[in-house]
């Protein structure tokens, strides 16, 4: 009983202490370091999050541009200047023309 006493005793006098004309600048400047602490946790949950998302996006860029490069040497392999003339030969019957069949237009 007499802890029980104590206690409310001691709470009793802390929140006197809080009540009083100083002490309420006190309590007003503690309820916005409060809030200033939880800005600063939400701030940096918000920054971990958006640091996530960019190294994704930074991956998927670099997958892109990894496709975007073996699509490039697959194009340039295509459009060789023989394999052209190879599938023309051999799949279209064309053959170079010859010097007398070969006009030029001014």
């Amino acid at each position: 009983m007499t802890s029980i006493k104590e206690w409310w005793f001691f709470s009793r006098s802390i929140l006197g202490a809080l009540l009083g004309k100083s002490s309420l600048i006190t309590l007003l400047m503690c309820i916005v370091l409060l809030m200033s602490a939880l800005g600063v946790v939400y701030s940096a949950h918000i920054n971990r999050q958006l640091f996530s998302e960019l190294t994704q996006l930074q991956s998927r860029r670099d997958a892109y541009e990894t496709e975007w490069s073996q699509l490039l040497l697959e194009q340039s392999a295509w459009s060789a200047h023989g394999r052209i003339e190879h599938v023309a030969i051999s799949k279209l019957g064309m053959k170079v023309p010859g010097a007398k069949n070969i006009v030029i237009i001014k």
